[in-house]
């Protein structure tokens, strides 16, 4: 199958949205994709993004009808201390089921790291589920990429994060 990758646009949105409702069933959390138009549009196409998305059409650029989205990575920048570079994190990797296996993968990986060789990036960073099982293969197998079991993922969200203002002090 013929597919390019490209960046997404505002005219995505729609696009992107069922990519992530699809990944979240994939990943068995339909519930928890809360997204909606309206911060897809804030979030990732305000004049300060804070996020960055590239999409797998399928088809040719060239063909007179668009293809449709296939794929979604969907990526943001972050900072090394240590590096004293940035870093690329990508959030989510997404290819619909019957896509797989016919290099977006792979193509959504050279992408990515042409974005961070251009950002001056000193790594690309991304997580996946113990779970999916196909998916470290490939990262580990086929990229050469390195888990790194010496590091607990943490996270706060919500209430968790408004209760963290108790340990302010005088602003």
């Amino acid at each position: 199958m013929a597919f390019y990758i490209r960046p997404s646009t505002p005219d995505d949105i729609d696009a992107i949205l069922g990519l992530i409702k699809d990944l979240a069933t994939y990943e068995k959390e339909p519930d928890s994709a809360k997204a909606t138009p309206e911060l897809l549009q804030k979030n990732l196409f305000s004049s300060t993004p804070f996020a960055h998305a590239l999409l797998a059409i399928s088809g040719s650029p060239t063909d007179p009808r668009p293809g449709e989205p296939v794929g979604l990575a969907l990526y943001f920048f972050n900072f090394s201390t240590w590096t004293g570079r940035p870093g690329l994190y990508l959030e989510d990797l997404y290819v619909q089921d019957a896509f797989r296996n016919q290099g977006i993968g792979k193509a959504f990986f050279a992408e990515l790291a042409q974005i961070a060789l251009e950002k001056d990036c000193a790594r690309m960073d991304w997580s996946v589920l113990k779970w999916n099982a196909p998916s470290i293969a490939f990262y580990e197998k086929v990229l050469g990429a390195t888990g790194m079991e010496e590091w607990q993922g943490m996270r706060l969200e919500g209430d968790g994060i408004t209760s963290l203002a108790k340990f302010r002090k005088g602003t």
